[in-house]
Order: C-alpha cells, then structure tokens, then sequence
C-alpha cells in the first residue's frame, strides 16, 4: 500500500512501446494502457514530470539467450515506437534505454535530479526485467519509489509475482493506480 507520494515525483513508464506490445504477456493491454494514462494524467493534472521509456535492443553489447548463440536484435521505426494511445507531450521526457535499467548510460538521473525529483512511479512492461531493472537502480540512487501493479504486466506469471511479492515489498510501495492518484 502506498502511503505518501513525495511532493516530487515523476511518472516513469518502462517499454510502452510497439515491439514490446506485441509480446504475449499475463495481462490485458488494453487496461494497462488505460491505466497508465489515469496516471499520466494525474501527473499532467500535478504537473509534475512525465518520463517515457523505451528500449532499443540493437544497441546492446551482446543479447545472450539460453541454447542460443548471442544476437544483437534489430527492431524498425515504428516497432521503436511508443504506443499510439498513451499520452504523450513534446515537453515529456524521453529516455531510450539499452538494457533493463533505464538509468544505465541514460541521463534519466540527470532529468530526474534537474527537476529536483525525490519519488517515482513505475508502470510498464515487463515487471521482472525493465520495470525491476530500473527500480533497482532507483532505490539505489535513493528515490523513493511506488509501484503501480496494476499498470505493469510481464510475460510470466511466476516472474510476475516474483517481483510484486519477494522484489518490489523491499525497495518500495506497491498499489493500484486509483489509490496511487488519490495520494495526490
């Protein structure tokens, strides 16, 4: 349960993006769009900082994948893209990440600390590996952090639960969006 949302706080939204969303995971889509917009527009609403995330596998090292022989994975402008149907704003903040931490060789910490952000929210895709990646290295660089688990879905249910119950209880709170916008 989320108690407080820090006066300064930014909405941090992991892989809303094309390529990720054609993936099948243990979620509707659809809501959790839905959902991450009532976020986003609490946060327009607080005007407070929006940050949107994607991924662009590509530029990684090198993508190792169990009985597989190391692949760099090659995704098109509009795969690249972030979903149609969020809300976005050019005076958004937007943040191309090459692993699942969006603060690695990111300027997501330089954003974040030059609006004087002090909590985040995370949402998105996928809860065991972007949104758990880049919560880790929040809590770590000492935001506070609120999970909102009902705007996140991953491809496994197990991997899922592992972060909602073993991960995310350690290193900040957890709820639903609508309890997360009435903290506003």
């Amino acid at each position: 349960m989320v108690t407080t949302i820090d006066k300064n706080t930014a909405l941090v939204i992991i892989d809303l993006q094309n390529a990720v969303l054609t993936m099948p995971v243990i979620h509707p889509i659809a809501a959790l769009i839905e959902n991450t917009n009532k976020l986003i527009a609490a946060f327009r609403k607080g005007d407070l900082p929006i940050v949107f995330v994607s991924v662009n596998p590509s530029k990684m090292k090198i993508l190792r994948v169990e009985g597989g022989a190391p692949t760099r994975m090659e995704l098109s402008e509009s795969q690249l893209a972030l979903a149609a149907e969020l809300d976005t704003q050019p005076n958004d903040i937007y943040i191309t990440k090459h692993t699942w931490n969006a603060f690695f060789e990111t300027k997501l910490n330089e954003e974040l600390q030059s609006r004087n952000v002090t909590g985040i929210v995370l949402a998105g895709i996928a809860t065991s590996i972007g949104v758990e990646g880049t919560a880790r290295s929040a809590a770590e660089l000492g935001y506070n952090i609120s999970f909102a688990i009902d705007a996140m879905t991953d491809r496994f249910e197990d991997a899922q639960q592992h972060s909602l119950t073993k991960i995310f209880p350690r290193i900040g709170e957890l709820d639903t969006t609508e309890n997360i916008i009435n903290k506003f």
